[in-house]
């Protein structure tokens, strides 16, 4: 195909007259020739001045990179979010460990701290609050009172001997 820019030829190959026609044959094959090379320059013409065909060309170009770069985009994210969730997920994780293992420290220190209480408490008075706390399991509304009137008996002690 000849190139758009070139400039149109008319009359074949040159301008000069098929003037060394060696006979009607070889005629008619320099006309039809000359025919078939002025549809090609009509056709590309045409095809440059059909504006809205060209434009409509692009237009459909231009769509189908936009199409494929939405899709390269939202592969993209579709990826990064996955990336995202896993790392969420990998940090819950590091976070319960490390919840688990302050649960465990603070239980490990409860239960030294429960027993030391326990070992400086003389016998009489563990046996007293063993006591107390299994009446106050059957009624707790008595045990309840009864704290409730120690506490308040407390305050009222110390407000009388100055500290506040």
């Amino acid at each position: 195909m000849k190139d758009t820019n070139d400039p149109v030829e008319i009359g074949g190959a040159s301008d000069k007259p098929a003037a060394g026609a060696e006979g009607p044959d070889e005629l008619r094959r320099q006309i039809e020739e000359t025919r078939s090379q002025l549809g090609d320059t009509v056709e590309e013409l045409a095809a440059k001045a059909d504006v809205k065909g060209r434009a409509k060309a692009r237009g459909a170009e231009l769509k189908d990179k936009a199409s494929e770069a939405g899709h390269t985009v939202q592969g993209k994210a579709v990826q990064a979010g996955h990336v995202v969730q896993e790392k969420a997920t990998e940090a819950g994780h590091v976070v319960q460990g490390k919840a688990t293992e302050a649960g465990h420290v603070v239980q490990e220190k409860a239960t030294r701290a429960g027993h030391a209480v326990q070992e400086r408490v003389p016998q009489p008075v563990r046996d007293a609050a063993t006591t107390v706390v299994r009446a106050g399991l059957r009624n707790p509304k008595p045990v309840l009172i009864g704290a409730g009137v120690v506490v308040a008996a407390g305050l009222l002690r110390r407000r009388h001997n100055g500290h506040r």
